[in-house]
């Protein structure tokens, strides 16, 4: 029995990156691309360029799709992660069924296909005058990254004894100290990784984007998405490559951030 285990253990970890591989390797493709010295997507010919980079940090509307994005995406991270806590607290206060069908109902966006949503805002964003608006991508954006947090909240409130809330509520506590003072400070790790993980889901959104915006909205994957269907630009491999880079920083940054705390225990 002790053998079988000791082979299974690193065939497991073996095939585990085999996955890793499989997914993150072809990402990997856009760095060496975004270095090329050729005017059209390609690998590197004779010599490494960094003329694609200095078209994204000196052209104007690639360095505003970048900020722009950058906006949106963290208003949207605050505003999933405070609705999407507030909810899973809520469903979790409750632990009724009819708090069980509103956790379903908050998972529909990962569950309906992207396109449907996007004609979905788009017939709900015309009749409201939101279409190509900062408010109606930022309402749609929140919209997508609620299930995720409401999932990593729930999560972690498994996990917490509800006698915890309880004990400030019979010493006085109103429901609001209660959830401010108690059962957020034991949830601030799921609540920053909920809000990594929103602020990616909008980084890197596009099909919805190209429903409901148009000129006046201009992020950073629609940015992208028109410098490959106008004219095949490598400045979209450099693009790519930052897009890589600050989600990877992100999620190192949260990981770190995790090991640290697990230390100081």
């Amino acid at each position: 029995m002790t053998r079988s285990r000791s082979f299974r253990h690193p065939l497991a970890l073996g095939l585990a990156w085999v996955v890793v591989a499989f997914l993150v390797l072809p990402l990997l493709v856009v760095v060496p691309v975004s270095f090329t010295d050729q005017r059209y997507l390609s690998m590197p010919g004779e010599a490494l360029s960094l003329r694609h980079w200095a078209r994204v940090f000196g052209d104007p509307v690639w360095r505003g799709s970048i900020l722009q994005s950058l906006c949106v995406g963290a208003v949207s991270a605050l505003l999933a992660t405070g609705l999407g806590t507030l909810c899973a607290i809520g469903c979790w206060r409750l632990g009724t069924r009819t708090a069980e069908i509103v956790r379903l109902v908050m998972l529909t966006p990962i569950i309906v296909p992207s396109v449907v949503q996007g004609m979905a805002f788009y017939r709900t964003f015309a009749h409201l005058g939101l279409i190509d608006t900062y408010a109606g991508v930022i309402l749609s954006h929140t919209i997508l990254g609620l299930p995720y947090v409401v999932i990593i909240v729930s999560a972690a409130l498994a996990n917490v004894d509800v006698r915890l809330e309880q004990a400030a509520r019979s010493l006085g506590a109103s429901m609001g100290k209660a959830v401010t003072w108690v059962l957020v400070p034991l949830l601030r790790p799921a609540i920053l990784s909920s809000f990594v993980v929103a602020f990616v889901v909008s980084w890197d959104e596009i099909v919805v984007l190209l429903f409901i915006t148009s000129r006046r909205v201009h992020l950073l994957p629609r940015a992208m998405w028109d410098g490959i269907n106008e004219n095949v630009d490598p400045a979209v491999a450099a693009v790519a490559t930052l897009l890589i880079a600050a989600t990877a920083t992100a999620l190192v940054l949260r990981l770190t951030w995790a090991g640290f705390r697990s230390g100081k225990r």
